[in-house]
């Protein structure tokens, strides 16, 4: 990292310290992108962006101030941005005077493993060879790719004396095929990709095999019924699994949400007073773990300097810990738990999920459909609809399939999968051994919104939900 950036973070700090603040920190971040966006074999849109700059964050008076500076030149820059964020920290009183968790000082650098280096014209090659794929079946009458990488640069510090340092890049590539035949029409879509260089789009999942996938998926549910609204025996498989935990399960448990802080604009939760107590099956185990490698959220500090670890939520189906930043700690008389993270320098971070997933149980997949007398196997997020508070909720997926006698049979379309939380926890009876983590690129949190990348995942899971179609 160019050390005149550093230099700024550490003069920040210091100018707070001058001023009397209670508590600073700062983020000094660089970061580069570059990708593409491919539809029907030509390029729609590139992107190429280079972005520097600090994030200073107070506690003065018992109330944060923040604000951010792009491309800091001087010093004196510096003095008033910080000056800019201690002034906003005086605006607001508080009745209630914010403490924080204590935290071990920490000084240390990562750099995070690539083990081949992110390239856009290779990257453009691999968007054009997908494309080219996902154009091999008649039905096809759109593609659309997107891939690309981005490079990041942090320097974390406090006046607490933690200096951190933490490089990564991650690369993401999006898949879409859209199939129409006869006044129908389907789409199928996938996300490859996580924290790494190029190897990302071949060590899980080959990006090619993707590309066939919807391209022959998309084409298959031309072909699909519609299915017939009942409620049923429902298997899951691991990427619809990842969207259901990320809205279900991880939301509700980041502790703003529990206290009430988030419900102007995106929510509480229904679990709120309920430590301890028993929410759901005795098979369902849900936990964060920053510390999973390649994940898209994966990383060794989060942005308030505290160390990543694995955090348990639920155990043996009671709910036993929230997301906590060193504020909600003090509060619920927890230990930070590493989640308070940031689109960028440019916002205030925030409880953010890591890497939120089922625990696998022992079942094998297969041995959880052929005991299933008449039910479904829904398959792939599609897309969420969760009321205010996680209870009632409804999850599309991007197909399934009706399971009769221990066998898999009719293909379906257009699904779309309801719950409440509580009964659709308690009904959990069987998880699978085929855990698997699925990059989410685009959760939105907070005022002003901030969308981030992180992971969600678990195996194959069993319950019971209503399943219907949402077309004719």
């Amino acid at each position: 990292m160019e050390s005149n950036i550093e230099d700024f973070a550490d003069k920040a700090i210091s100018h707070a310290l001058d001023l009397k603040c209670h508590y600073c920190d700062v983020r000094a971040e660089i970061i580069t992108k570059e990708g593409l966006v491919i539809e029907n074999g030509q390029i729609e849109h590139t992107v190429s962006m280079f972005d520097r700059g600090l994030g200073i964050r107070v506690l003065n008076d018992g109330a944060w101030g923040f604000f951010s500076v792009s491309n800091p030149s001087s010093i004196a820059e510096i003095i008033a941005a910080t000056d800019a964020a201690v002034s906003s920290a005086r605006y607001y009183t508080k009745k209630q005077k914010i403490r924080l968790a204590s935290i071990p000082t920490i000084k240390d650098k990562i750099v995070f493993p690539v083990r081949k280096e992110p390239d856009i014209e290779e990257l453009a090659k691999i968007g054009f060879d997908c494309d080219k794929i996902i154009h091999e079946k008649k039905r096809i009458i759109k593609s659309s790719v997107s891939i690309g990488y981005s490079k990041t640069k942090k320097y974390f510090a406090n006046s607490e004396g933690s200096k951190i340092t933490q490089e990564y890049a991650d690369v993401v590539s999006e898949l879409s095929a859209t199939a129409h035949e006869s006044g129908l029409t389907q789409s199928v879509d996938s996300t490859e990709g996580g924290r790494g260089g190029i190897e990302k789009l071949s060590d899980e999942k080959d990006i090619f095999d993707t590309a066939k996938f919807v391209s022959e998926m998309s084409s298959n549910l031309i072909d699909a019924k519609p299915a017939s609204e009942e409620k049923a025996t429902v298997v899951m498989n691991p990427d619809f699994v990842a969207l259901l935990t990320h809205e279900i399960l991880g939301h509700p448990s980041e502790a703003d949400r529990v206290l009430g802080k988030e419900m102007a604009w995106a929510g509480g939760a229904w679990w709120a007073g309920n430590i301890g107590k028993q929410i759901g099956s005795q098979n369902l185990d849900v936990f964060d773990d920053p510390t999973i490698s390649g994940s898209l959220g994966w990383y060794g500090y989060d942005d308030e300097g505290v160390k990543s670890s694995k955090t348990s939520l639920i155990e043996n189906g009671i709910l036993v810990n929230h997301m906590q930043n060193r504020e909600t700690a003090e509060i619920f008389n927890a230990k930070p738990s590493a989640n308070m993270r940031a689109t960028s320098y440019k916002f205030m971070p925030l409880i953010r999920m890591a890497c939120t997933c089922i625990g696998k149980g022992d079942w094998n997949p297969q041995e959880m459909i052929r005991d299933v007398k008449s039910g479904y196997l829904v398959s792939n997020m599609k897309v969420p609809s969760i009321d205010m508070k996680r209870y009632n909720w409804s999850i599309s997926c991007q197909f399934a399939q009706k399971i009769e006698n221990g066998e898999l049979t009719d293909l379906l379309r257009d699904v779309i999968v309801i719950g409440t939380a509580p009964d659709f926890f308690k009904s959990i009876d069987a998880c699978g051994k085929d855990f698997t983590v699925r990059p989410i690129t685009n959760c939105g949190k907070g005022d002003p919104m901030q969308s981030m990348i992180m992971g969600n995942g678990g195996p194959t899971i069993r319950a019971v939900a209503t399943v219907k179609s949402v077309k004719s």
